[in-house]
């Protein structure tokens, strides 16, 4: 998969492709709407339909796109990239961070073999991993959500962050129906 990079990190306002509008997640339903990654991705990756196997999950459409398990390790890994952010906004000031290589993602996934991964353990591990950062956002007091961490000039504030995940968790749900519906008109 070819990722570009962002022209910046912070989540857009609006997602045409997704229909993700930013404003929708706030401080007061922030730790729900992570939370809830976990159960949208749960079924895809473990309910079958009659007579397939995880094949289907591990089928890509194509050289450059990835399979919907392979979509599913990548949200487990940026659910924990972004917590570790979120997690630095809160305890330090302002602190520096590098911008995310989008790069590294396709190399990682290749190095840790996104595709021969057990699909119930990628739901049980991202469901932790959202489990993690709910739990943070939950104990964000009213006056952190503007606490922010930096990527050289860009600055995402700890609602910025819910937000990326969000985002980010949303959209790649639909590449996961994507794989899939392309795996299954391939497969039958």
């Amino acid at each position: 998969m070819t990722v570009e990079p962002p022209a910046r990190l912070a989540p857009p306002d609006r997602c045409e492709e997704c229909g993700f509008e930013a404003t929708t997640v706030t401080p007061a339903n922030a730790e729900e709407t992570v939370r809830g990654l976990a159960r949208r991705y749960r079924a895809p990756l473990t309910r079958l339909l009659a007579g397939e196997d995880d094949g289907v999950l591990r089928r890509r459409p194509g050289p450059d796109t990835w399979s919907a398990l392979e979509y599913a390790a990548h949200v487990r890994d940026l659910i924990a990239l972004w917590s570790q952010a979120l997690h630095r906004a809160l305890t330090e000031d302002r602190p520096v961070l590098a911008r995310p290589d989008p790069d590294i993602a396709e190399r990682f996934a290749a190095e840790q073999a996104y595709n021969t991964l057990d699909p119930a353990t990628v739901a049980a591990e991202l469901a932790a991993n959202a489990e993690r950062m709910a739990a943070k956002l939950g104990s964000v007091a009213a006056d952190q959500w503007q606490r922010a961490v930096r990527f050289g000039a860009e600055e995402l504030t700890a609602l910025d962050l819910a937000r990326k995940v969000a985002h980010e968790g949303g959209h790649h749900l639909l590449d996961v129906g994507r794989s899939l519906r392309a795996a299954r008109q391939a497969g039958g």
